[in-house]
């Protein structure tokens, strides 16, 4: 009873906004010199203090900063770029666009579900059990999730040849050519 009460009393509204005095950033006359202080561009500094350390202004630093970056680069490809081809245009569009649609389709499939099974409960047309989301869920976005290598794998990496729709005979040449390469690399 005491709840209905409370909710019969009438709320409190601020009808007037309060007025707040505008700010400006007051700087003690002493701590700051320059003169052109409050008509210099600001700039944001990325490297703050221990992440980094000073900018490299003098030759010798920047000489030392390449010496120190090359030794860290220095056993991952050992100056050889020979070994790895690169991928042409044509064949990097090709598998961009079958990745996006290998990936798009159980992802847009599932959060399809996801609403269809949301709506049904709604409408009381259905109680759907609660398992039945978790489950369409897990099927359709970890298929999302494997058309990223299929989509690599199904793509014709000749550039010449452009590929069947679904791919299958392209995922099983290369997977056989992915694998020949590796094997190889580790008998060198």
């Amino acid at each position: 009873m005491k709840t209905l009460i409370c909710l019969e009393q009438t709320h409190l509204y601020i009808t007037k906004p309060v007025p707040l005095k505008k700010r400006n950033p007051n700087f003690h006359p002493t701590t700051i010199k320059d003169p052109y202080f409050y008509t210099r561009a600001w700039k944001l500094h990325a490297e703050a203090k221990g992440f980094g350390g000073a900018p490299a202004n003098t030759k010798k630093q920047q000489i030392i900063r390449k010496e120190t970056v090359d030794r860290k680069n220095f056993g991952r490809n050992n100056g050889d770029d020979g070994d790895d081809e690169k991928i042409p245009d044509v064949v990097f569009d090709r598998m961009i666009v079958r990745i996006l649609i290998y990936v798009g389709v159980p992802l847009v499939t599932g959060l399809a579900f996801l609403q269809m099974f949301n709506v049904v409960k709604e409408q009381h047309l259905w109680d759907v059990p609660v398992w039945l989301p978790f489950l369409t869920t897990f099927v359709t976005f970890g298929a999302s999730t494997l058309g990223i290598a299929y989509g690599t794998l199904s793509t014709s990496w000749d550039p010449e040849k452009k590929g069947s729709v679904l791919g299958f005979e392209e995922a099983q040449e290369n997977w056989v050519e992915m694998w020949r390469g590796e094997d190889d690399g580790s008998n060198e």
